[in-house]
């Protein structure tokens, strides 16, 4: 009996991760990246490709090289690079891994929060450039830092992110707001606020909502208008959530203190992005290079749940199936 096939499109993606359980129960082509005119010659005669950033769009569907494809594993929670009506239309089932990387992004989103209350890593590389050993005290207190204790936590997006974000929060004693869903009608869920409040009462924003259109570019000229110039701003969620020339020029006018992106709307950014370059010039702007899902334990939990729904999909019972 033939065994089915399996190619990875971009196995780069999951760093050190063995994929030699995959290979010892299916036919695996791996590939370790994939670029958009490479992708249909690499779905000839698969029937599973996996991949966590590698587009299939119409096009792809509608080629001959992928008439054997049957199931596309997409190796994260966000399904936005897979033209689902398409996949539909050809008989091409899809399925995700949703809540994997919970713990890992909530932590990192912490951290950020952290850093832009304490400035712990500018004044380790202080002391790396030798500031401390010049001065004439004891410390140094070139970088301004606050309290978390009392101030207010504003969650956009409450899922299980927002969630754990929330629940490790308190343990700083911050207040959490919770907004109602961007874009939802009728009446606000008990424990929530309108979205333009939140704005406004929040000390510290955190966005955790997926990408639609509701909520693109909803942090905006106008949303950044209503914050504090105290606040501060974390994304680990997607880039495109941000309007960055928006944030760019309220950063530098002093209209927001500070801001930390793990995400922006490129990715990797090609040379000479709006968001690296300011990066660079500002110090109230902290951008990481989308790492937050990428904690070891998450990566392996992401490719036994990939591992799980093909190993699903052959026996009949499919499982985490959005198209």
């Amino acid at each position: 009996m033939n065994r089915q096939k399996i190619v990875f499109l971009d196995a780069a993606t999951y760093g050190d991760i063995s994929l030699l359980s995959f290979i010892k129960q299916w036919d695996c082509t791996i590939h370790q990246v994939t670029s958009p005119s490479e992708t249909c010659q690499r779905l000839i005669g698969q029937s599973v490709a996996v991949t966590n950033k590698v587009v299939i769009d119409r096009a792809v569907f509608s080629s001959a090289a992928a008439k054997e494809l049957k199931l596309i594993a997409v190796a994260a929670t966000g399904t936005d690079i897979i033209d689902r009506e398409a996949a539909k239309e050809f008989g091409v089932r899809v399925c995700n891994v949703p809540g994997y990387a919970t713990q890992s992004v909530a932590q990192f989103t912490l951290a950020l929060i952290l850093e832009l209350a304490t400035r712990a890593a500018r004044y380790g590389a202080a002391v790396r450039s030798d500031a401390w050993q010049k001065s004439p005290v004891f410390t140094l207190l070139d970088f301004p830092s606050i309290e978390l204790k009392g101030k207010k936590l504003g969650i956009i997006g409450y899922g299980n992110i927002g969630r754990a974000v929330a629940e490790m929060a308190r343990g700083f004693g911050l207040e959490v707001l919770i907004a109602a869903r961007p874009g939802s009608a009728g009446p606000i869920p008990p424990g929530r606020i309108l979205l333009q409040e939140l704005f406004r009462q929040a000390d510290v924003i955190t966005l955790h909502c997926p990408l639609a259109s509701q909520t693109r570019n909803l942090i905006n000229a106008e949303t950044l208008s209503l914050m504090k110039p105290t606040a501060l701003l974390v994304n680990t969620a997607r880039g495109a959530l941000i309007d960055e020339t928006a944030l760019i020029h309220a950063l530098r006018e002093g209209r927001l203190a500070a801001a930390a992106l793990d995400v922006i709307s490129h990715e990797p950014p090609p040379a000479g992005h709006p968001v690296i370059q300011a990066a660079k010039e500002l110090d109230n702007l902290i951008v990481t290079p989308h790492t937050a899902w990428s904690a070891r334990e998450t990566r392996e939990r992401l490719l036994g749940e990939v591992a799980d729904n093909i190993r699903a999909f052959f026996e009949g019972k499919p499982r985490n199936i959005v198209v």
